[in-house]
């Protein structure tokens, strides 16, 4: 590392909440780690200027920020928040020498090789391969989608950068039919992030009411899930096992298309917050149920991303020396 890159700013912006860290030198402990709720900022420099001041801290040289969002030129519209920059002025404004902005996925993926074992757990069986590809997935505001690929001659990894979030989300039973079959008519396209998030619980709760002719309460996605958990709503109970069903599905599907023996991750903020839930789900068994590819997929582990500062923080500032 260049030692006059330092000190760096690295950030982690989802549609809810906006994370940042400082790093004072080349080797150095993230530090003051600090959320920010995005709705409190017009706009993302703003919350930037907030962290540095809030912490006393001056300019950082380089910075990078990894967003919930397709990055592809300048100007970053967020697609989960009203938050819209330009890179180049955001940089300016800050004074940066650098400041790179990537897919907050492809932030996390860089951060897994640096995750300690008490960060992960396992989910069913499976061994992962050493140096195989690694697929990321991980349901919070949106549904964020990533992975690692092996690089030969360079020391590590290289992260997607993509929207596999936005994938068209596909049944397996009837259930599953009505259920998409209401969220193609509510949106026109019934994508896997319509299921696969905070709002996609809700989405999930509304269409189960309309499958059995109940009317929906008005419930957050925090309501669906206690309900599920005390078993008090037989609807949210129902939600609850679908988007189990479905991330296992996607999940599966993504292992195909990666090949990522290496394992399949899950991240984002919702399924750690929802405890063993998935153990007891059809999540392995629908990431297995791949006809005559069930025993490549059962030789996969699915592993829990726990981590207790945002591991997205660490991916995005190995970036700045990686990308």
């Amino acid at each position: 590392m260049d030692s006059s890159t330092f000190p760096r700013l690295v950030g982690d912006v989802g549609g809810t909440n906006a994370r940042f860290a400082w790093q004072a030198t080349a080797g150095a402990a993230l530090s003051d780690v600090t959320t920010l709720p995005c709705a409190d900022f017009p706009a993302l420099q703003d919350a930037m200027q907030h962290y540095l001041a809030g912490h006393g801290r001056g300019a950082a040289r380089w910075c990078a920020i990894g967003i919930a969002n397709p990055v592809v030129g300048d100007q970053v519209r967020m697609t989960n928040h009203h938050w819209s920059f330009s890179i180049e002025a955001v940089r300016q404004l800050l004074g940066l020498e650098r400041f790179l902005v990537i897919n907050d996925f492809t932030a996390l993926a860089l951060s897994l090789p640096a995750l300690a074992p008490d960060e992960v757990r396992q989910v069913g069986a499976g061994i992962a391969v050493p140096g195989a590809p690694v697929g990321l997935l991980g349901p919070g505001t949106g549904l964020g989608v990533s992975g690692l690929l092996p690089a030969r001659g360079i020391q590590r990894a290289i992260p997607i950068n993509g929207e596999g979030g936005h994938v068209t989300l596909a049944a397996t039973d009837a259930l599953e039919e009505s259920v998409i079959r209401r969220l193609r008519e509510r949106f026109g396209h019934a994508s896997a992030e319509r299921a696969l998030s905070g709002p996609g619980l809700v989405n999930l709760y509304v269409a189960v009411c309309d499958v059995h002719g109940v009317a929906a309460q008005p419930l957050e996605a925090a309501d669906v899930s206690a309900r599920a958990a005390t078993g008090e709503d037989a609807h949210c109970v129902q939600a609850i096992e679908l988007f189990f069903g479905f991330l296992g599905n996607v999940a599966g599907n993504l292992a195909l298309s990666l090949g990522a023996r290496g394992g399949v991750y899950i991240g984002g903020g919702i399924v750690p917050r929802l405890g063993n839930a998935i153990d007891h789900s059809r999540f392995r068994e629908r990431f297995e149920a791949k006809g005559r590819f069930a025993g490549y997929l059962q030789a996969i582990p699915t592993l829990v991303v726990q981590a207790r500062v945002s591991p997205a923080l660490l991916g995005a500032a190995r970036a700045l020396d990686d990308l």
